[in-house]
């Protein structure tokens, strides 16, 4: 090493700060009551002893104070922490035990896109990815930037249920070009206020979380932020179920009632179907209820019937290429006959050859996008042009 390179690393290491000392959090506090159920503890994952047993104050890696936990889901725990190095909050997912490392991969991927594109600053990435050791086996940790919550989240504290225009275009914005970034940097498919963590942490000290033991395990109720004064940009994050967009695939995905129509018929999908999502989505902040339930007549739920009558109700039928390719289309549709249905673009309605529906549920009637029928729509832009041909 030249003695340039001695000097830029001792210079480098004199002006670190120290690491900040771990708070120490109130003991004795009571837990509740064996039958009430917390958060991850009516999962399977939870029975089986996956989850990693952390405990507030803890330290994991030498470096991350655990000071809250914010959410749970069926793989994983999130909880926010002090980066006792880093000066800041940071959050900590931390996995079932043995879980496979593919969101890690991803993660990986995701820094290797350009930084000078303009989506870059909208996607959530991973600050340290770390393995935890414990009794019952090896939980991957993924750490990354304190977040405040989604817009599920935030459509929820509306009191009306539903975004402003404003907003909502302030958003979408930000979010297609987060998807840009995953679609042509990343080849992937699919705002931070520090008065709020420190609130959240003194709120954990004064009155520390709900919890209770299960067979040794600590388990604790989640804790919410409160509202930020100022909102900033906003990020695309969670990528656990992102795949590789430069290879064709007909598998599941998605939740129920945002499917696209590729996925509910398994054609060969890929980018597309994310802006299918942020269309559903779009209708949800903005209407507040969604554009598609897909509950089945017999009453049993969700079905892929129903969505697929939901859909066809405003866009017609699917094209016919699309349902030549669909390795379920034939539980849908015939393989012959014409269904007659309304193009709205085009101005009239007209046949094709398209495949028949041949569901024993009906289309539903008189479903529009529009405050008037489609159908009306299109007739009176009809005879508005005819007028003006006159």
């Amino acid at each position: 090493m030249s003695n340039m390179a001695k000097i830029m690393r001792w210079a480098s290491n004199a002006l670190r700060r120290p690491p900040l000392p771990p708070i120490y959090f109130p003991s004795g506090f009571e837990t509740v009551c064996p039958a009430e159920v917390l958060d991850e503890e009516r999962f399977e994952h939870f029975k089986q002893g996956k989850y990693y047993p952390a405990n507030i104050g803890d330290v994991l890696s030498s470096r991350y104070q655990i000071v809250g936990k914010l959410g749970f889901g069926t793989t994983s725990t999130v909880w926010l922490a002090r980066d006792l190095e880093g000066h800041r909050y940071v959050t900590l997912k931390i996995y079932t035990r043995d879980e496979e490392k593919e969101e890690f991969q991803i993660y990986k991927q995701l820094s290797q896109g350009s930084p000078w594109h303009p989506g870059h600053v909208h996607i959530r990435k991973a600050l340290d990815l770390f393995t935890i050791s414990s009794s019952s086996g090896d939980h991957p940790c993924l750490v990354q930037n304190t977040m405040w919550e989604s817009f599920k989240e935030l459509l929820y504290r509306n009191p009306n249920h539903r975004f402003n225009e404003d907003l909502l275009k302030s958003g979408l914005m930000q979010i297609f070009l987060a998807l840009d970034y995953l679609h042509t940097e990343c080849n992937l498919v699919h705002t931070e206020d520090k008065s709020i963590l420190e609130s959240f942490t003194q709120a954990e000290l004064k009155s520390p979380s709900t919890r209770k033991i299960v067979n040794g395990m600590p388990v604790y109720a989640s804790r919410r932020f409160d509202l930020p004064k100022v909102f900033g940009r906003a990020v695309l994050s969670d990528f656990g179920s992102a795949v590789r967009g430069d290879e064709r695939r007909n598998h599941d995905a998605q939740p129920n009632i945002y499917r696209s129509p590729e996925v509910m018929l398994k054609t060969d999908w890929s980018y597309p179907v994310d802006i299918w999502n942020i269309g559903v989505m779009v209708w949800d902040l903005f209407e507040g209820r969604h554009l598609f339930c897909g509950n089945d007549p017999d009453g049993k739920g969700y079905s892929t019937r129903a969505h697929l009558a939901e859909v066809m109700s405003i866009l017609g039928p699917p094209p016919l290429d699309m349902l030549q390719r669909g390795k379920r289309s034939h539980e849908f549709f015939t393989g012959d006959g014409k269904y007659p249905f309304l193009q709205c673009n085009l101005q009239k309605a007209y046949e094709d050859n398209l495949g028949k529906w041949k569901q024993d549920i009906e289309i539903p009637a008189g479903v529009s996008l529009e405050p008037w029928n489609c159908q009306k729509r299109c007739l009176r832009e009809q005879t508005r042009r005819r007028s003006l041909l006159l």
